[in-house]
């Protein structure tokens, strides 16, 4: 009964979960009428693959995909090599304040400012006139150094054992030697753990690219162009080209994850188990 129980709620949660991508999916195969006019119907009464076609010319998605692509690349790598050192700086190394200084950091997870950090962030970038590109929002969140994965960066690094660090010291290496030989190549599950967090939330990430890119908009990433599809003329109000929009920016989130869940499961769980 308790295991019947258990695989009940499982099931209805993996139900709610997937129920608005397996829709959305459907639905982008449906014609503009059909969506209007049968929207509780999940499987289309005829499927129509020229959505996609439609969608990609008339979004200009080809472009937006690249800048989606690009964008993602750069404040992933970039991420993953700020949140590891400042993880291993805030693990191995020694220096007045550091467990002050790491809790007043990790305090700033539990205060959510929303957009209110938009405009003074925008005017920042204006001053160093990255206002107009995507490399403004590249550099910013490289730098604004993501909490939750510094939090997960420093917990893993602390399983790997300090006289691995000894050794490679008596060899003549030294702190930031030891990160680059040793450490670094240790974290490929960490890598993994924050490349996939920081990878959706570049992907997803919708506010910030719209306003650094309203004054060019060739440099608008997929999401993006995405909303903007049902204002675009011959696209506008045509819900199924926007769901397969949608359906296309969904799959990439999807390939990365599969390809990286055992590695993004080890990262997570990597030191909550001890002995």
């Amino acid at each position: 009964m308790r295991n019947t129980v258990i695989y009940f709620i499982l099931i209805i949660t993996l139900i709610v979960a997937i129920f608005p991508v397996f829709y959305t999916f459907m639905a982008s195969f449906k014609g503009n009428l059909e969506i209007l006019t049968s929207g509780n119907r999940i499987i289309p009464k005829k499927f129509v693959l020229d959505n996609y076609i439609q969608a990609w010319k008339l979004g200009n998605f080809s472009r937006y995909t690249f800048n989606s692509v690009f964008m993602s690349f750069f404040i992933v790598t970039g991420t993953i090599i700020s949140c590891t050192v400042s993880g291993y700086v805030f693990e191995r190394g020694k220096f007045w304040g550091k467990e002050i200084l790491f809790a007043m950091v990790i305090s700033s997870m539990f205060v959510s400012l929303g957009s209110l950090t938009l405009y003074p962030t925008l005017m920042i970038a204006k001053g160093f006139h990255m206002n107009r590109s995507l490399w403004g929002v590249i550099i910013i969140r490289v730098l604004g150094l993501n909490v939750t994965n510094l939090f997960i960066a420093r917990g893993f690094i602390k399983t790997i054992s300090n006289e691995i660090d000894e050794a490679a010291k008596i060899d003549g290496c030294s702190f930031f030697g030891i990160y680059r030989h040793i450490i670094f190549p240790l974290c490929k599950p960490l890598i993994a753990t924050i490349g996939i967090l920081e990878f959706r939330a570049a992907w997803n990430d919708y506010l910030m690219p719209l306003v650094f890119t309203l004054s060019n908009p060739e440099r608008m990433p997929l999401v993006v162009g995405v909303v903007n599809l049902k204002s675009s003329g011959e696209a506008a109000s045509s819900w199924n080209l926007m769901l397969a929009g949608t359906a296309i920016s969904i799959v990439p989130m999807i390939l990365v994850y599969m390809i990286f869940n055992r590695y993004f499961i080890e990262g997570l769980t990597s030191g909550s188990v001890k002995g």
